[in-house]
């Protein structure tokens, strides 16, 4: 049998290039060689590379393990679309909403989709304490807009913290969102699919810091417990799984994402953000997930390859023909 040649792209311009790198490995390894002829192309921290050269031979399916900004906001999809080259993960729109925070919740809240309430600020529009704290309350956290894995985020409980939190976002995007914080369990949940996507069972993370940071998913091997499946009675373990599909269609995502909640201890619901390329590393949650659902990371890859493939030729029935 013929074998499909597979190209993963790692690395680029993103804060996320470190992750990136330990993601791809992951992948690489777990890529089935008897079905696949595996290349990796690694994109330096500059972003300097040439698309030409890196799929110079015959390309069948990229796999591009590129987290954060330029990787994940539908700027590689663009371009992997208009070279023809079927590719794993949401599609430019999917990958594009998902990224940002700021458009993701205005999604989200008019699909009637619980989720934090937030504020946004920018350069020309800033927010100051006193007021997000007359809007959302005393404690908040500050986001960039455009960035995962935690990355540029701060929990604020005061003018000091705040103005420190927001200065910090600000290096890493023009855009901040500003979060009222909501006590609760953070849950995980994993999906995969295109039209008719499926969720993995739920996982929980307790931080062994003072919230789920960088340096707790990535630079602390205790910064968290994970438990996984998460300890949820049944009904609300269907929740959070329906929830997470919803949310999933309601971003036009495709492929894989992880979606991350918060459960209350009354048992309400809100949903955090979507991940459209989630980590691969050690100890990423979407193929733990996978894994305690019943699909080894050789069977997910399997499947989102293939993913990525049915929705290439149903795309081209659609192309307009002169």
């Amino acid at each position: 049998m013929k074998r499909l040649r597979v190209v993963v792209l790692a690395g680029g311009p993103s804060a996320e290039h470190d992750v990136s790198i330990l993601s791809a490995k992951n992948v690489i390894t777990a890529l089935d060689r008897k079905k696949y002829d595996v290349k990796e192309v690694r994109i330096p921290r500059d972003g300097h590379w040439f698309p030409t050269k890196a799929f110079a031979k015959t390309t069948d399916v990229v796999v591009p393990i590129l987290h954060g900004t330029y990787g994940e906001d539908g700027t590689v999809q663009g371009l992997l679309k208009a070279f023809g080259i079927p590719f794993v993960g949401a599609d430019v729109l999917g990958s594009a909403v998902g990224m940002d925070k700021d458009v993701m919740k205005r999604l989200l809240r008019d699909a009637k989709i619980p989720i934090a309430r937030f504020l946004v600020a920018t350069p020309e529009k800033s927010v100051s304490y006193a007021t997000a704290k007359r809007a959302l309350g005393a404690t908040l956290f500050l986001k960039p807009a455009n960035l995962g894995s935690s990355v540029g985020v701060s929990k604020a409980k005061s003018t000091l913290e705040y103005d420190a939190a927001m200065k910090h976002a600000l290096t890493f995007d023009r855009k901040v969102i500003i979060e009222e914080f909501i006590r609760g369990r953070e849950i995980e949940v994993a999906v995969l699919g295109n039209q008719n996507p499926e969720a993995s069972v739920a996982g929980e993370i307790a931080p062994t810091h003072e919230f789920y940071s960088y340096e707790a998913k990535y630079l602390d091997e205790n910064g968290a417990i994970l438990t996984i499946p998460a300890k949820l009675p049944p009904a609300l373990m269907k929740k959070v799984r329906a929830m997470a599909v919803r949310a999933y269609e309601v971003l036009c995502c495709e492929g894989l994402g992880r979606v991350d909640m918060f459960v209350t201890k009354s048992g309400k619901v809100y949903l955090n953000e979507i991940n459209t390329l989630p980590g691969f590393t050690n100890i990423s949650m979407y193929p733990k997930l996978w894994e305690a659902s019943g699909l080894t990371q050789t069977e997910l890859l399997d499947s989102l390859v293939a993913l990525s493939l049915r929705r290439s030729t149903e795309q081209k029935q659609y192309r307009v023909r002169r």
